[in-house]
């Protein structure tokens, strides 16, 4: 069977194949097809043509949950800690973004972003944001006054910006289904609809399995499927902890959903922003706040917002899991983030339930924008890595585990934002920790 997909911008019609399950061992499996998950097995499938690969994915499409739910900008990597690994790979994952994009026809706009202080407190956040960027090796930054900022944002007001012409959009969906032609036509295989519930090593005398000793793991699908497998791994983004607990490896650090509302702009109000508009980041609190995103359709996003979600999975205000909520509000982490940034929860709350309170944090930065001229939008999920004592894992998380199959697992823990940016960058980390893990 054959999906057929057209490129945005009226390129050619592209085929993405949804494969047929025609064998049942592979060397490795990757569960998990998002955007880090379809680089990660094009990256190990190029390395490795001699190599038999899976990727495994319980929805019926590819990419459809923090992938096809985010922003869609590609950042220059301004905010991450000079030296950090999230810095070099932001970098180097942008660079390779474009690139990718140029060779595959995969239209993007390279439309720039402000990071504007509308406070005189604010500006030495900023000057200290724009060493940041040039330590980072960041291309292109500058600082800018007001007059610069109305050249560039005629409805903008601030009192200084940092310039970054460098930061793009994209529709991250689009690449990672190129990633998944990518894969399958270098011979790897796709499964949908396999939600993996179970793993575990095979019994050598399994009558099953012929090739026990080279694929000796057994990964089970909810219904009742089974592929056989030497090395699996794991990018399951919102399930990480969890597919972690059901291979026998550690549940840390845990997973906890939080749901970003976006409004957009009207139709015929997008004319008011023509790139990324963003807030100074305030260190205190835990996400970077309201922002203007422009869109590929022309579209303009504002927000998000960030708010505890009762569902793993749930996009909308009254989306419930009653698992999903236990495992949330029973974790001692949960509770410290939330006592120590009280305040700042309450305050996402208040604005998630009154649209007039959204608007508000817009007017900073263009005061013309009124509640008549928004709508809400849609909404994503983050998979927030959270450890005991209450702080956002801010960097990548490595595990295996101990035993026999264990020691033929990687899970990728945590693969922050900006991880789409730098999906092809942290691709090429994963295949090389793979190869010295697994021996390929």
């Amino acid at each position: 069977a054959a999906l057929v997909r057209q490129r945005a911008g009226g390129g050619a019609a592209v085929p993405w194949r949804v494969q047929r399950r025609q064998r049942s061992t592979f060397d490795v499996a990757v569960v998990g097809a998002g955007i880090v998950g379809l680089a990660s097995a094009r990256e190990l499938v190029r390395r490795h043509p001699s190599l038999s690969f899976a990727v495994l994915e319980k929805e019926q499409e590819l990419a459809h949950h923090q992938s096809g739910h985010n922003s869609g900008v590609i950042h220059s990597g301004i905010y991450y800690k000079p030296g950090s690994l999230k810095a070099k790979l932001c970098v180097q994952g942008a660079a390779l973004c474009y690139q990718y994009c140029d060779q595959k026809g995969i239209p993007y706009k390279r439309c720039g972003k402000l990071i504007v202080a509308v406070e005189q407190d604010e500006i030495p956040r900023l000057k200290a944001l724009y060493e940041r960027g040039l330590q980072n090796n960041v291309p292109g930054l500058k600082l800018i006054g007001a007059k610069e900022i109305q050249a560039k944002e005629p409805f903008c007001r601030g009192l200084m910006a940092l310039d970054s012409p460098y930061t793009g959009i994209v529709n991250y969906k689009q690449v990672a289904q190129s990633y998944a032609e990518d894969f399958q036509e270098a011979g790897g295989m796709i499964l949908t609809d396999f939600e993996v519930t179970n793993m575990e090593m095979a019994k050598e005398s399994s009558a099953e399995n012929e090739d026990g000793l080279k694929y000796p793991v057994i990964v089970r699908n909810s219904k009742g499927e089974e592929i056989y497998c030497g090395h699996i791994v794991t990018c399951a983004g919102l399930y990480s902890d969890r597919l972690s607990e059901i291979s026998g490896c550690s549940p840390e650090p845990r997973i906890v959903p939080f749901r970003g509302d976006y409004l957009v702009l009207k139709p015929e109000k997008c004319y008011m922003v023509n790139g990324n508009i963003y807030p100074v980041p305030n260190p205190r609190f835990p996400f970077l706040g309201f922002h203007f995103t422009p869109r590929m359709d022309g579209s303009v996003w504002l927000g998000p917002n960030a708010v505890l979600a009762f569902k793993r999975e749930g996009y909308k205000l009254f989306d419930f899991s009653t698992g999903d909520f236990l495992d949330a509000v029973t974790y001692s982490g949960l509770w410290k983030l939330v006592l120590r940034n009280l305040s700042y929860g309450l305050g996402e709350m208040y604005r998630a339930c009154f649209l007039s309170a959204q608007v508000k944090q817009l007017q900073k930065f263009i005061p013309e924008v009124t509640v008549n001229d928004v709508l809400r939008g849609p909404s994503g999920v983050r998979a927030q890595a959270l450890d005991s004592d209450g702080n956002l894992v801010d960097d990548f998380v490595f595990d295996g585990g101990s035993g026999d199959i264990g020691s033929r697992i990687l899970h990728v823990r945590n693969a922050p934002s900006p991880a789409a940016t730098s999906s092809l960058a942290i691709a090429k980390m994963i295949a090389d920790e793979v190869k010295q893990r697994f021996e390929l």
